[in-house]
């Protein structure tokens, strides 16, 4: 499945399209266990790149980090911190509420790997798939989620760092076998980490084994989005 799934999705947005990212919590790490800097962002990017990713409650330093990825609880300053230094709630209140309703549950595994799909044998423990996305891919992908699913939510945008729209969300759709794919780093705190004209779009491990199937089939491969490949791939303008 996961080596059919690259195939098309090179054939669907070419080789300028950056292969998505499959992560998950496991028992063991992908990869050697190193620093990371204190926002993981950048670090998640460069598995684009090939090089796998583990992640660990020893190498995650950022609080809000450590939250969202479900190493550690929250801790008191981050409402404060949300709120009156980054001001993107207006009161700790509203950030409490809304950490309070994410749901988080701590991981009883003590890696969260990030692997390239192509460097991936199997999606058992995986939580979600992770795709960075200019303007023309994203509207490839959202086109494909789209295709059979018509709930409002289909593809959704929410409030949330850059770790927590694409780990946090995933994980809990995954779990409770939610449709639902998002659309994240919307956060100016993690804009700088990644090129300027890039988003992330996260499909639910749960939702991509049904979307893998439909993929042939959506607008990928239709005239309409021809275009747009051709423009991702520097063939027109």
């Amino acid at each position: 499945m996961i080596q059919r799934f690259v195939t098309m999705y090179r054939e669907a947005f070419g080789e300028a399209a950056p292969l998505p990212i499959a992560f998950g919590y496991g028992d063991t790490p992908a990869a050697a266990v190193g620093t990371v800097p204190r926002c993981m962002i950048g670090a998640i990017r460069r598995v684009c790149g090939g090089e796998p990713l583990a992640l660990c409650a020893g190498n995650v330093l950022c609080g809000g980090g450590s939250l969202y990825t479900a190493f550690a609880p929250m801790q008191d300053r981050i409402p404060r911190f949300v709120s009156e230094a980054e001001h993107y709630k207006r009161t700790p209140e509203q950030v409490r509420e809304y950490i309070g309703r994410l749901d988080i549950r701590l991981t009883e595994k003590p890696y969260l790997n990030f692997v390239r799909m192509d460097r991936l044998d199997a999606l058992d423990d995986v939580e979600g798939i992770l795709f960075f996305a200019t303007p023309d891919i994203l509207a490839g992908l959202c086109s494909w989620a789209f295709y059979d699913n018509d709930a409002d939510e289909a593809v959704s945008t929410r409030f949330a760092s850059g770790c927590c729209s694409i780990v946090t969300f995933a994980v809990g759709e995954n779990r409770r076998g939610g449709r639902s794919c998002f659309i994240g780093l919307l956060d100016p705190s993690a804009r700088p980490l990644v090129p300027a004209n890039e988003l992330t779009f996260v499909i639910p491990a749960c939702r991509f084994r049904e979307m893998a199937l439909t993929m042939e089939h959506s607008a990928l491969f239709q005239k309409a989005y021809s275009a747009v490949r051709r423009r991702i791939n520097g063939e027109i303008k």
